[in-house]
């Protein structure tokens, strides 16, 4: 037993190490604003002797997807300085999401995969506990997803990575006969509208009559703005879309909008929950703000001003091109992703004697590094992921190497 002499010697010290403590804190304090100030003026690219470049390309994950806005780095950053309780903080940005986007409900995901893995996972399991710990194991459960079979590209592994089988269909009616008791979803890729039979409204109608689920994927639908309205008011009940394309927000971050029942059962595979499939897809406080704010600043931009400026940049690129004789150039916009005005560039190889890819290779290479895209026949430009300024750069070192080739 401590004896009461002791004990008073102790409580008398007490002052004095809390007075040492603080002043250590404060040292701390000071030490941690130096050591930002000094991580502030760090290249770290540089250091790490990784090259950056003009990104005359896209949105593309292996180009690390977009820049974020400084009010989106601000966001993060606030993030990053608080304690929070997770799901609280998914519940209230999800209700907010929903009510700037006017649909039922809405939460951040790990990306466009993340919310199609997530997705799909809430609808087999709903909120039944052992249902969602026993996923990706679908015994017993629907373990049926049907899509159109020109829609069954890569991603569809997020559906996979669930336990379930992908039935591909061609028409309506192979659609139709495809419902079974094990039917858990029918999805949809808003990119291949075009290449499929079946339309949207077709689809969701089937899934309304025979009470199956539809989920539409539009990780690159945006802009137009009115994509991120227009799946949920036409009836689909779950719509995903990539955070760090056209909306700007983190790269690793997307929406999962939609039915309120289904987002909230999707919920139940994220974290803090640590005994499901979607464990690892966690989007923290700072991403979840993050994606907030970038969706706000998104929705009140000035779309049509926007636009109007990347026109202008695809002209300025297209003519330096064309000013090479035996360039010729080609303006257009993709119909469904990456909705942007972008240029095909593509020449006559008896005159400009170089190949596209050569032609890229030099691009890249150059100074300042500059990534498109392309094949055999042409190189494809876009500008809406560059900085204002840079497509003077790219229509000027394009010339210089279709000129002196």
């Amino acid at each position: 037993m401590v004896g009461r002499r002791k004990l008073l010697k102790s409580l008398s010290l007490l002052p004095l190490a809390g007075t040492v403590l603080g002043s250590e804190w404060l040292h701390g304090q000071s030490m941690t604003k130096k050591v930002l100030e000094a991580t502030a003026s760090r290249n770290f690219f540089k250091e790490l002797g990784i090259r950056t470049f003009i990104n005359a390309a896209g949105t593309y994950t292996s180009m690390t997807g977009s820049l974020m806005p400084e009010e989106v780095t601000q966001a993060i950053t606030y993030g990053a300085s608080e304690y929070v309780n997770l799901d609280e903080l998914h519940d209230r940005v999800g209700e907010r999401i929903a009510e700037l986007l006017d649909c039922e409900y809405a939460t951040v995901t790990s990306g466009a995969f993340g919310a199609m893995t997530i997705g799909l996972a809430g609808v087999i399991s709903g909120m039944d506990e052992d249902k969602v710990a026993q996923l990706p194991d679908t015994t017993g459960l629907k373990n049926e997803v049907i899509l159109q079979e020109s829609h069954n590209i890569v991603y569809t592994h997020a559906l996979k990575n669930v336990g379930v089988k992908i039935i591909t269909v061609k028409t309506a009616k192979e659609l139709k006969k495809a419902i079974n008791p094990k039917t858990a979803m029918l999805w949809f890729l808003n990119a291949n509208t075009d290449e499929g039979e079946i339309k949207h409204e077709e689809f969701i109608e089937m899934g309304k009559t025979f009470g199956i689920p539809t989920f539409i994927d539009c990780a690159a639908d945006v802009p137009p703005v009115e994509n991120l309205f227009k799946f949920t008011k036409m009836g689909f009940d779950l719509v995903a879309f990539s955070g760090g394309k056209g909306l700007r927000g983190p790269q690793s971050a997307g929406l999962l909008l939609g039915n309120k029942e289904l987002i909230l059962a999707a919920r139940q595979h994220t974290p803090p929950r640590g005994h499901t499939i979607g464990r690892g897809m966690k989007v923290n406080k700072e991403e979840v703000l993050g994606m907030l704010v970038a969706l706000e600043l998104y929705l009140q931009k000035d779309h049509h001003k926007e636009w109007e400026m990347w026109e202008s940049q695809i002209k300025l690129i297209s003519d330096s091109a064309k000013s090479v004789k035996g360039v010729d150039t080609e303006i257009h916009t993709p119909k469904y992703a990456n909705h942007v005005p972008s240029l095909k560039v593509r020449w006559d190889q008896d005159r400009v004697k170089i190949t596209p890819n050569e032609a890229r290779k030099k691009l890249k290479e150059g100074h300042p590094s500059i990534e498109t895209v392309g094949n055999d026949k042409e190189i494809g430009i876009t500008t809406w992921m560059m900085t204002p300024g840079q497509e003077r750069l790219v229509a000027q070192r394009l010339k210089e190497v279709l000129s002196y080739s």
